[in-house]
């Protein structure tokens, strides 16, 4: 029997009377700061159909994705570090916090296991392989970013949970903790920690875990300490927010920004890849950290396309580009690994 605890629960009650108040949320939803359609003008059902049933057989990689297991637990250095687990999971140890994005864990980015499959290779970390998790980041409530499975598995590791307005409702309703859950709107700061605060900036893009859409907020978040500066992009077409990031709180050590999974049909919701490289300069990167790729297909380009167009315009504006495999270390402004490791 199909459970219906994956697709969450919307805000209700005191939470949906919070969202209401905020200046991003109109007529029954949550707004992008820019007029956004889901899709291009252009697009239709039947050219969808074509382009599915016409993606190339690259779209998959045809041997399994290489990655490196790393010791978790002993990751302390002298500079923060940021490992990889494909897609849009990574997790931070800065200043002696464990600070885990986006976790999917499990071999599926879909409510149901036989949907959206990960890589073979891809799913080499699991929920058990986490040390103690000091902060949770969630940035929004798509299943490639909340996945039902690895939350409860992660459930007795985790200490604080910072997320978008309205996705604190899908984690009660999952038995988490109410006092451990911080939701932000846009522009909201919190500290974490006396040398560490986080602020939610604005994304383009939308939410939903079921037939409604926009009923919880989408976010990136800057990362900010005495000494460094990161920024969590999330999912987000490419948009003017960037730049007014970049010019309130850059330049940014580090950007994790989305690469993948992009499509002529939806523009204005995910990045092309030179887009990525455009927001990337807007934010005053001094080196980028393409994410959203590398373990789930979503989109119908090439499973490698977007890290190479990546790497193409990057070169002509001379942003630095770091490129780990799963599992590989980055550390802030000492090691950035830059092997082409998905030439194969």
């Amino acid at each position: 029997m199909l459970s219906i605890k994956p697709f969450g629960k919307n805000p209700a009650g005191e939470r949906l009377d919070r969202i209401r108040k905020s200046p991003n949320y109109k007529n029954e939803s949550f707004k992008n700061l820019s007029e956004t359609s889901m899709m291009a003008e252009d697009s239709s059902m039947l050219r969808n159909m074509k382009d599915f049933f016409r993606k190339s057989k690259n779209n998959v990689p045809a041997s399994p994705i290489p990655t490196m297991k790393t010791d978790l637990h002993a990751l302390d250095s002298g500079h923060p570090s940021v490992v990889w687990f494909g897609h849009s999971s990574y997790l931070i140890r800065i200043h002696g916090k464990n600070i885990l994005v986006d976790p999917v864990f499990s071999d599926h980015a879909a409510p149901v296991s036989f949907m959206i499959k990960a890589f073979t290779g891809a799913n080499a970390y699991t929920a058990a392989d986490m040390p103690e998790i000091d902060l949770l980041i969630l940035t929004h409530d798509h299943y490639d970013h909340l996945d039902y499975k690895t939350i409860m598995q992660l459930k007795p590791k985790v200490k604080q949970i910072f997320c978008s307005l309205g996705v604190g409702s899908h984690l009660e309703y999952w038995g988490l903790d109410t006092d451990m859950i911080t939701e932000f709107d846009w522009w909201d700061t919190h500290a974490f920690t006396n040398d560490i605060h986080f602020t939610a900036t604005p994304a383009r893009h939308f939410t939903g875990r079921g037939l409604k859409r926009a009923k919880t907020l989408w976010s990136s978040f800057v990362l900010k300490s005495p000494q460094y500066s990161l920024f969590i992009g999330g999912d987000s077409g490419y948009d003017h927010h960037f730049k007014a990031i970049g010019d309130k709180y850059g330049p940014f050590d580090l950007v994790m920004l989305e690469s993948g999974q992009y499509n002529r049909a939806w523009p204005f919701i995910h990045m092309m890849p030179e887009q990525t490289v455009q927001a990337a300069h807007d934010l005053q990167a001094k080196t980028l950290f393409p994410v959203h790729w590398g373990k789930f297909a979503l989109a119908m380009h090439d499973w490698n396309e977007p890290i190479k167009r990546v790497l193409k315009k990057a070169a002509e504006l001379n942003i630095p580009v770091t490129t780990p495999m799963i599992g590989q270390p980055v550390l802030v402004n000492a090691h950035y690994p830059d092997k082409k490791w998905w030439e194969f």
